[in-house]
């Protein structure tokens, strides 16, 4: 990709990013202030205040894309499948903030198959944790969502490099001896 239309991109997807966050925090500006959350739900530790969102969704999404813009470099025609793990992160993202919300008790249920789901998925990859983040940011802000995304990609991260470790070194002792070798 061209240099000066990827960071065109990648301006217009971060300012995407700030106006998305900018609206969610006036509105809930307007109905009854700012949320702040509690870190792991328990009132006696500190809060986290909504208004870090708007540093922190324009700062992600800046480093996100750059990150998904340089693999869309590498791999031609990689746009369709990061628009569709960005659709899909955003949607089990919204679906495990709905889930909160509404107090189902599917919701641990859905935390969980998460980890599930990263056996499967890359989801260390940016298009996943972008889509995440910006599915949960209207229940949680953003900083919550981040930590989680971080964590959950550091897991899929640390499984799939395991997982390609070993099959590397299985394929190595099932190639003939001295086939390693340059002739």
């Amino acid at each position: 990709m061209n240099a000066l239309p990827a960071a065109r991109t990648r301006l217009i997807l971060t300012a995407c990013g700030l106006i998305f966050e900018l609206v969610h925090l006036g509105w809930e500006f307007a109905h009854g202030g700012v949320a702040a959350h509690h870190m792991l739900n328990r009132a006696d530790l500190p809060a986290i205040s909504n208004w870090w969102g708007m540093l922190l969704i324009p700062a992600l999404t800046w480093f996100l894309v750059g990150r998904m813009l340089r693999r869309a470099d590498q791999q031609p025609g990689a746009h369709i499948g990061m628009l569709a793990g960005f659709v899909g992160a955003l949607a089990y993202g919204a679906a495990l903030a709905f889930a909160f919300s509404s107090n189902f008790p599917v919701v641990s249920v859905i935390f969980l198959g998460l980890f599930v789901v990263s056996l499967l998925v890359r989801t260390y990859r940016a298009q996943y944790v972008l889509g995440f983040v910006f599915g949960m940011t209207l229940t949680f802000g953003a900083v919550l969502p981040t930590v989680i995304a971080m964590v959950v990609a550091s897991v899929a991260a640390l499984f799939h490099w395991l997982i390609r470790s070993v099959r590397r070194l299985f394929s190595k002792a099932a190639s003939p001896p001295g086939s390693d070798q340059l002739v």
